[in-house]
């Protein structure tokens, strides 16, 4: 689905793009400055790119198989975050009719193409900590490959 509101500029302002129209998605910001912002708004933030790696390093994980790749995210915080990637069409949520209820989540196509981006991401934070080990010497670090 393509956006369908308007893109307005005005011309007082500079680069600013307002989103109008745009219901149905997560993010809440009207305005940005630029693309940058709304790719932020999208997948930034503390857990965001965390659970987009885990599911694309993993595949299809479970509500509980993300519990344990994050023990220090809140059950809360991980069902928002879910949420608003399902809601930003980033991930998918297949829901099993079973008693319990079984949850699964994977990355749709377009959270599938994130995936070389978070892997650059993730060689630059190792090289910045391996260039720069001294100002992680005070931190205790379970690093995974």
């Amino acid at each position: 689905m393509k956006f369908t509101g308007t893109i307005y500029r005005p011309p007082a302002e500079g680069n600013t793009v307002s989103l109008q129209g745009t219901t149905g998605c997560a993010h809440n910001k009207s305005s940005y400055r630029c693309y940058f912002e709304v790719t932020l708004d999208l997948i930034g933030g503390k857990w965001k790119p965390i659970i987009l790696y885990y599911l694309g390093f993993h595949g299809t994980l479970r509500y509980t198989e993300l519990r344990r790749c994050l023990p220090k995210i809140t059950e809360r915080m991980l069902t928002k975050q879910l949420r608003e990637l399902e809601m930003d069409k980033i991930i998918n949520r297949k829901v099993y009719p079973e008693i319990p209820p079984k949850v699964e989540y994977s990355l749709t196509e377009k959270g599938k193409s994130l995936i070389p981006l978070l892997n650059q991401l993730k060689d630059w934070g190792k090289e910045y900590f391996n260039d720069n080990i001294e100002l992680f010497d005070h931190k205790i670090l379970e690093l995974e490959e």
